[in-house]
């Protein structure tokens, strides 16, 4: 079988970049792998090595490709990350896309055209099944969405060899069956190996033929995805069970309320939010209408519904950051949105994590100071925190197992533990009202078990309000006893 890639004792020149061991893989024609750990085990690091972005102190990687394309064009990796590459999010803010009358940007179908054969783009679009999205701009898109287009523009560029970092991540259940079927599809093509990053053995599909298990920066001994999955005692090295004796439920979370009253004065109020007959329009296209929903004090919800539903859509409401907000009659708190307060007397109340929210987070901050913005509920940290907040922020660190990462900038973490600093900082304020939606976004599976019970133990303690969502049924926490369905509607486009 033919080489393609040959990575022999590499060592990279930067120690942030180096593993346990000189790395050493190959990969052959008509193999296709998952590289596969915990977070923060160097998977994303090591796909950088392979792709030659790194330079390295000592060894060689060898690329047997047959055309004389540059490297670049050569490999290609779809990662959140590389959402950035897209000119239209450099200089971007993030309540732009709300703006309708900021929100300038390409059409999405537009984009698309511009890169590849019009006929293999009807192929894909339609097994992927996204044609509803030609014709939306891009910064509209949901996050779910926008990773949709992200994966089909990378495929469009015809690469030898595919990387995808959790695709799967942001996906509803249909949509998760829809990729693996045109991966599957593309799997067989002459002449195109797909590398999939994974942090769930339960992602890995069925046409990856290896494996390469990664933990924390080593390269365990690769084998075969069906020899892998009959691995338990891998499986568990890789993933140890979560057990109650992480201390999650003895953490102080009302003695950090506490230690947080200081900053922030509790309210009393009956009902966390009241919406009435919602209308939410953009040009001649209706997003949300005629909705309604009341969330009262203390209760804990899922908002469910499929990519493109209208859930980031409703949820900007919620944070003040949809100037639509003040055309609908809309209470926060049992106080009429638009009666005279500002957005942060709105949003320091309320604690959010989004995959809209992390995709701005790009600065060189370190992570206490991710944290820290929390306080002041902007996108990173600009105001410094006093010795109080400064002190919240590291406990919360403690609770979510990130303690050890304060001092590192936000950017060299892996997807997986920059979702855990982001967490945190939604947690910070000890707020009234928690919106975490898709929560649990690249975390392992112990990490997936331990920020579960660290939100029920949390609810439980302060009886905060919950608003959750997720596309996994099986991971809403159990403190959730109540659900709000959003269908998937044929957008209304008036003449």
């Amino acid at each position: 079988m033919e080489t393609v890639l040959h990575i022999s004792n590499a060592c990279p020149r930067s120690d942030a970049f180096r593993f346990e061991s000189p790395l050493n893989w190959t990969l052959k024609k008509k193999e296709h792998w998952a590289i596969l750990g915990p977070n923060g085990g160097g998977k994303t690091v090591f796909s950088t090595v392979l792709s030659g972005k790194i330079p390295l102190k000592e060894g060689l990687i060898t690329y047997c490709f047959q055309d004389n394309k540059p490297l670049y064009e050569q490999i290609k990796c779809a990662t959140f990350q590389h959402i950035y590459s897209l000119a239209d999010y450099k200089n971007m803010y993030y309540q732009q896309r709300w703006h309708a009358t900021e929100a300038e940007s390409p059409v999405v179908g537009d984009i698309l055209n511009e890169s590849g054969d019009k006929a293999i783009i009807a192929e894909y679009v339609s097994v992927f099944g996204i044609e509803n999205l030609l014709d939306k701009k891009l910064i509209l898109l949901s996050s779910g969405e926008l990773r949709k287009f992200l994966i089909i523009r990378i495929l469009l560029s015809n690469p030898t060899v595919l990387v995808l970092d959790n695709p799967y991540i942001g996906l509803d259940a249909e949509s998760r069956d829809l990729l693996n079927e045109l991966l599957l599809r593309i799997a067989g093509k002459e002449g195109l190996q797909i590398i999939l990053l994974l942090s769930d053995p339960d992602d890995i599909p069925s046409f990856i033929t290896h494996v390469l298990p990664v933990k924390n920066k080593k390269l365990l001994p690769a084998c075969t995805r069906e020899v892998f999955l009959k691995n338990t005692a891998l499986l568990r090295e890789l993933f140890p069970p979560y057990t109650p004796c992480c201390g999650v439920e003895k953490l102080p979370f009302r003695e950090i309320q506490r230690e947080n009253a200081q900053s922030i004065d509790k309210l009393s109020y009956t009902n966390a939010i009241e919406m009435k007959n919602i209308h939410i329009q953009y040009g001649n296209s209706i997003i949300l209408n005629n909705l309604t929903w009341t969330i009262k004090k203390g209760e804990k919800w899922a908002l469910l519904g499929p990519n493109g539903a209208g859930k980031s859509t409703l949820l900007s409401l919620v944070c003040a950051d949809n100037p639509q907000g003040y055309a609908n009659t809309f209470y926060l708190f049992d106080k009429k949105r638009g009666s005279g307060e500002s957005i942060w007397d709105i949003k320091k109340r309320i604690g959010y994590i989004s995959p809209e929210v992390h995709l701005y987070f790009h600065s060189p901050q370190t992570n206490l100071q991710i944290v820290g913005s929390g306080f002041f509920d902007s996108i990173g940290l600009y105001r410094k925190c006093n010795e109080n907040q400064i002190a919240i922020a590291r406990k919360w660190m403690s609770v979510f197992g990130i303690e050890h990462l304060a001092d590192k900038p936000f950017m060299q973490l892996s997807f997986g533990e920059q979702r855990l600093v982001i967490l945190a900082r939604a947690f910070v304020k000890s707020p009234d009202l928690l919106i975490l939606d898709e929560p649990l976004h690249g975390l392992d599976r112990c990490n997936k078990k331990k920020v579960i019970a660290i939100i029920e133990n949390f609810c439980l303690e302060t009886n905060a309000t919950l608003i959750y969502v997720t596309h996994y049924l099986n991971e809403i926490p159990e403190c959730i006893n109540k659900q709000f369905q959003m269908n998937l509607k044929v957008e209304v486009k008036l003449p």
